[in-house]
């Protein structure tokens, strides 16, 4: 198998953890901030005890410790919008929002990586957008809110792939993953009362959202999220972000399975997602192939 090859492949296995996220997320009973915050300290706290984190660290000068950080602000706000999302319209909303990230990308990550615009990359990104329309026609006004924070979400997302990007590569992934984790931990605490008044994130979760959380926090998010920066050292982010894409359909077939969620959504909303799938597996078929640029071994 080539590297290229490898490197699809893991980005699929990561997709299809992620797509467990929105049905855990809507499981459990926790706020979008208290959950988010719990799901980043367990995966932090793991970290805390693995050497390799450690060893990663030690080798990061004060600018890549400052730029994880950033994007870990990034990330925890692009969690606490995901799951908002999920809580205000559904978890097959949620996902499919994400969609919208692969635009936002053909358009920043020329900038962010100091590459000319790729006209293809933008016209992929393009072609979202009629699934992205028939998606929000195909949900209930009640819902319509979700979708907007969704499409918040898919925006923080899509700078958080372009740093890792630009900045990732070198680095431990274990190291960059923790001090994102730890930052969040931080950050969160100090976002709660901007967003609600005399809201706490510490929030002490029952028997049966603490062992949901454990899932998430580590079958769903340390395995995946550390995948996902290796495989990005031999993909761009804007292909990375389309096979994100699929996301959707694993989300929207749990959904269907555990919460019967098709009963809530029209037709249109599923020729939506069918839109978009039919982007995710034309773009390798048909986009060049660019050189990630020079590939990175993790410390060992």
């Amino acid at each position: 198998m080539s590297p290229i090859s490898r490197a699809w492949l893991q980005m699929h296995v990561c997709v299809l953890l992620w797509g467990f996220t929105g049905i855990l997320g809507k499981l459990i009973t926790l706020e979008a901030l208290s959950l988010v915050w719990w799901r980043m300290l367990l995966v932090a706290a793991s970290l805390l005890l693995v050497r390799r984190f450690w060893a990663g660290v030690v080798l990061m000068g004060a600018r890549s410790l400052a730029i994880c950080a950033f994007t870990g602000v990034l990330l925890s706000l692009h969690w606490v919008t995901f799951y908002a999302s999920v809580k205000l319209a559904n978890a097959s909303v949620a996902a499919t929002c994400m969609a919208l990230s692969p635009v936002i990308i053909a358009l920043i990550e020329p900038a962010v990586s100091r590459r000319p615009l790729d006209v293809k990359e933008l016209l992929f990104g393009v072609a979202v957008i009629p699934g992205v329309a028939l998606v929000v026609g195909g949900t209930p006004g009640g819902m319509r809110l979700g979708v907007g924070v969704g499409a918040l979400s898919a925006a923080f997302i899509a700078l958080v792939s372009c740093l890792h990007k630009r900045f990732a590569a070198g680095l431990s992934a274990l190291a960059v993953t923790g001090i994102e984790m730890l930052t969040g931990v931080l950050f969160l605490p100090l976002l709660a009362p901007l967003v609600k008044p005399g809201a706490t994130i510490f929030v002490v979760p029952g028997a049966r959202d603490l062992w949901l959380l454990v899932a998430l926090a580590l079958a769903c998010t340390l395995l995946p999220y550390v995948l996902s920066l290796v495989a990005l050292r031999r993909l761009s982010a804007f292909g990375s972000a389309l096979a994100v894409n699929l996301e959707p359909v694993y989300t929207i077939l749990l959904a269907m399975l555990f919460f019967g969620e098709q009963r809530e959504l029209s037709l249109g909303f599923y020729a939506g997602a069918a839109v978009l799938v039919g982007v995710v597996f034309s773009h390798p078929l048909l986009a060049r192939p660019k050189p990630a640029g020079t590939p990175h071994d993790l410390p060992r």
